[in-house]
């Protein structure tokens, strides 16, 4: 019998490269560091490098990281920030946890990002921040987005949570706004095993200023200068990236590999297959297409042992712990809500093998 097809295998990303990560967790293990030593920094000076930028900082998630990266720019109480409602909730989360009030944009109906007009009628004189958010590995539209936030006086800030080493006019995503933030869950395109984030920037004092929120407040002697947490990324999880971050591009091209072998072979079919900007270069963390019938195609699909996903099957706004934001709306979100019932993950991770593809194709065309 046929093994089963996920949406996504993390468990085969680390046997694809299991003996050179048992080996750095070992290295951790024998040392005499295991909080903030030298595979975190080491990662850090890695990791900055590959973006472009100058500055990162290891913290325990994605989440932690948008939480930390707004705090130290000073975005809290009775301050607004736009972003999509098409997104993983963890973001909007984030802009709670921090006090301040999210605002929704709408997405463009093609590559699912943030859509500039729809920022842009967001903004008011509340307004601190946008968070563009690269979805499924796509690059917003970075020039309409730093016109927009140069022309406000707002931060423009960058959730790269899907988007490892995507680009935007040839420029890696994470570099254009004031700091990005990225997530290592062990789904995405740079994934540890276990939680993990980052923040990146060009902003020295900004990077010391997250630097020391991360970890009590604390200066060079211990002493807490602001009321913080804590937030480290651990040791582990550091060794481990470092080890998937030397083969992230050709993971990443073995990707969009595998998105040319679907778009081609699902081409004449009614499914609405995603489009690339001709200024982009999508990582594809998810392959996400639009149908009909998608709750049926998904039970035809599951009794074959393939399993899809919906990335993400109810926008932020209309889930109950955020419906209150309702009344705070300035926007239309007509495309986010119109595409809900829709969207469907294609399964997606570098190390589908060309039989696991034809049984994908195959089944999608047999239902």
């Amino acid at each position: 019998m046929a093994s089963a097809i996920l949406c996504s295998n993390p468990r085969m990303q680390f046997l694809a490269q299991e003996h050179e990560i048992m080996e750095a967790v070992t290295r951790v293990m024998n040392s005499d560091s295991y909080i903030l030593g030298s595979e975190v920094s080491s990662f850090e000076e890695e990791f900055a490098t590959y973006i472009g930028v100058a500055e990162c900082i290891g913290v325990n998630s994605g989440t932690d990281s948008i939480i930390l990266g707004l705090k130290a720019l000073g975005i809290t109480r009775g301050d607004e920030v736009v972003t999509p409602s098409h997104t993983a909730v963890a973001t909007v989360a984030a802009i709670v946890a921090s006090g301040a009030t999210p605002v929704f944009a709408d997405i463009d109906p093609i590559s699912f990002t943030l859509n500039p007009n729809s920022v842009q009628e967001a903004i008011t004189s509340n307004t601190k921040a946008i968070i563009a958010v690269h979805l499924y590995g796509h690059p917003c539209d970075m020039d309409s987005l730093t016109q927009i936030a140069s022309d406000n006086g707002v931060f423009l800030i960058e959730d790269c949570a899907q988007a490892h080493g995507a680009k935007w006019r040839n420029r890696k995503v994470g570099s254009f706004g004031v700091f990005a933030f990225f997530s290592f869950y062990p789904t995405k395109n740079l994934g540890a095993i276990g939680d993990g984030g980052a923040v990146v920037t060009n902003n020295v004092d900004l990077a010391n200023s997250i630097r020391r929120l991360r970890q009590y407040g604390w200066d060079s002697q211990k002493q807490a200068q602001v009321q913080s947490s804590v937030s480290r990324l651990d040791e582990i999880q550091a060794a481990i990236l470092r080890v998937k971050l030397v083969n992230l591009d050709l993971a990443n091209t073995k990707r969009r590999k595998i998105a040319e072998n679907y778009s081609t072979r699902l081409m004449n079919t009614n499914l609405k297959l995603p489009t690339v900007d001709s200024n982009a270069e999508h990582v594809f963390h998810l392959y996400v297409v639009q149908v009909e019938n998608r709750e049926k195609i998904i039970e035809k699909l599951n009794k074959l042992d393939i399993f899809p996903g919906i990335h993400y099957q109810t926008p932020v706004h209309l889930q109950p712990a955020y419906r209150s934001l309702e009344s705070s709306r300035k926007t239309s979100l007509e495309v986010t809500e119109n595409i809900q019932s829709t969207i469907l993950s294609l399964p997606m991770y570098p190390e589908l093998m060309e039989t696991d593809i034809d049984r994908v194709c195959e089944g999608v065309l047999s239902v």
